[in-house]
């Protein structure tokens, strides 16, 4: 795994946290991974994250969901859709609806990062970062 992308490396962690059924994970701090736990915290993916630790070795601790008596992660699939290797741009007309709007693409715009349905509000494209259902 490429040890600059953040992103993809967040991803994988919480999915192993998940299929793990792990309470908390933790990820690398970044202005990138801060924003994104802040979108899935928003839409209900995550209950929450915090912030440990000093300088450079910062790291996020996002607290992850399960629903029901045999706790099913809510978090069905993260992927990464744009990557270092190849960035996958989307303009305002051609944003992604994930699974007809059950799912969120997260996506990075000029105003920051979002979720697909508020870069649509905003009337804004951008890089198609990774898709959450």
């Amino acid at each position: 795994m490429a040890a600059n992308d953040t992103i993809a490396d967040m991803l994988t962690r919480i999915r192993n946290a998940n299929m793990a059924r792990h309470q908390t994970t933790q990820v690398p701090a970044t202005k990138m991974t801060r924003s994104i736990a802040k979108v899935l915290q928003e839409e209900g993916f995550i209950s929450e994250y915090s912030e440990n630790g000093e300088g450079v070795k910062r790291h996020l601790v996002i607290a992850l969901k399960y629903k029901g008596k045999n706790r099913q992660p809510l978090i069905t699939a993260l992927k990464r859709i744009s990557k270092p290797g190849l960035r996958v741009y989307s303009n305002r007309k051609e944003l992604p609806r994930v699974l007809g709007g059950i799912g969120i693409a997260i996506i990075s715009t000029s105003s920051g990062i979002m979720t697909d349905r508020e870069a649509r509000r905003q009337n804004l494209g951008g890089e198609v970062l990774c898709y959450v259902w």
